[in-house]
């Protein structure tokens, strides 16, 4: 016991080195429609449901880690302690009537762990980012107040909200599975605002900090040995928001006054909706698994509202596809899998009346690295696009790349010797 309380201790403290670089690394994401609320709201998981349309919550496995439904923890066998660390790659393209851009970005993606307490008593942490800032808009024009001339001016923001999540998951019966989520949601959201008038020139830098808890419920039920059904519930939440602000201003090009330093002021609070998810997973002609999610995000009923912009109901629905020949063959390429998937989400904000709706097409596959232990490298390719072209609306195009490799390492299994 002791060996396994010593390796949690320091799988944790990793943990938290992995988000304290995770926080100062660049922007995790380019995106335009980082600009409202909390940003992009993060889609990829831990493992191969990327490459599945991110699908999982009815996915049945005992040989890696389902952060997408914590009834699963109770599956992790005996001796098995599971990883899964990710990293990503982003390129996009963003378009309107007049102009179009690409931006890249490459980050770590998650790190979680899992394994087994006792007989059907599975738990689970695992750090993953909740939502990614990263923009930058140019030539905002502004009036000055009182008078009928304008001025030009430059924003910026940075950042990103984390989710530190402990999963338990316990077998109630042979073929019924629960499980209890609960999430530690925290970050900063920074915005600068620069403009210069005549000789003198402003900078206004405002740091939100978000900070707030939330519990989540699961279930899997097994209907035959090879169909399996499973459900999320996820608790409303409110983030509590504090907000420092500081000002500096440039005289004749050289001069820098500090105006505020470090100056705190209220901020908004953020609701998160109540979510729910249900979702199958069926085994056919042996080969064959196919995966389907539908969630839907009660955002109407968070009154939430951005200065460009209302948030309404959202619904994701996600159909994923994966073949093995012969995962115990001692053939290689019986053993590789391959992964299919299709994502499409009608959004959760709307800008000018129109809702900012999206989709993937995902694929990839899962490379083992061992024939004596369930350790693979997953490798995802998703294509999708969100927006339009209309108005003042950006479409945007994207490739994203992930690799997660889920690890197991076996322990207190005693070594065989001729």
């Amino acid at each position: 016991m002791m060996k396994l309380i010593k390796k949690i201790s320091l799988l944790f403290v990793l943990l938290c080195i992995h988000q304290i670089t995770f926080g100062q690394s660049e922007a995790l994401t380019s995106s335009p429609y980082s600009l409202y609320g909390l940003g992009v709201i993060n889609q990829t998981s831990i493992g191969k449901s990327n490459a599945l349309g991110y699908t999982g919550i009815g996915i049945k496995t005992t040989t890696e880690i389902n952060n997408l439904n914590a009834a699963n923890y109770a599956l992790i066998p005996q001796n098995s302690f599971f990883y899964d660390i990710g990293i990503t790659g982003e390129t996009n393209t963003y378009s309107n009537k007049r102009f179009s851009e690409s931006k890249k970005n490459v980050n770590f993606s998650n790190f979680a762990f899992a394994f087994r307490i006792a007989e059907g008593l599975g738990a689970g942490i695992s750090m993953v980012p909740y939502s990614d800032v990263g923009y930058s808009l140019v030539g905002v024009q502004s009036n000055i107040e009182g008078s009928t001339e304008s001025f030009e001016s430059s924003i910026s923001g940075l950042g990103s909200l984390s989710d530190l999540k402990l999963n338990l998951g316990y077998s109630v019966l042979d073929n019924l599975r629960v499980g209890l989520s609960a999430s530690f949601l925290f970050g900063n959201i920074k915005q600068t605002e620069s403009f210069e008038i005549e000789d003198s020139a402003l900078a206004l830098s405002e740091t939100t900090k978000y900070n707030g808890a939330r519990l989540g419920f699961g279930m899997h039920l097994d209907i035959t040995d090879k169909i399996t059904i499973g459900s999320t519930l996820q608790l409303p939440t409110r983030l509590k928001a504090s907000l420092d602000r500081s000002l500096t201003k440039t005289i004749d090009g050289s001069t820098s006054v500090d105006v505020a330093i470090n100056e705190v002021d209220t901020a908004d609070n953020f609701n998160l909706p109540l979510e729910i998810g249900i979702g199958f997973s069926s085994n056919i002609y042996k080969s064959f698994t196919l995966s389907a999610d539908y969630k839907k995000n009660y955002w109407d009923a968070t009154n939430q509202v951005d200065f460009a912009g209302t948030y309404a109901d959202q619904d994701i629905f996600g159909i994923g596809l994966e073949f093995i020949k012969n995962n115990k063959s001692f053939t290689y390429g019986d053993r590789i899998n391959y992964r299919l998937g299709y994502n499409y989400d009608n959004g959760y904000l709307k800008v000018n009346n129109e809702k900012i709706n999206g989709f993937n097409i995902t694929a990839g596959v899962g490379l083992p690295i061992s024939l004596n232990s369930n350790s693979i490298l997953n490798f995802s390719y998703s294509y999708g696009s969100k927006g339009l072209i209309e108005n003042i609306l950006i479409r945007e195009n994207y490739h994203l790349f992930t690799l997660n490799a889920s690890l197991e390492d076996l322990w207190f299994r005693k070594r065989k010797i001729d």
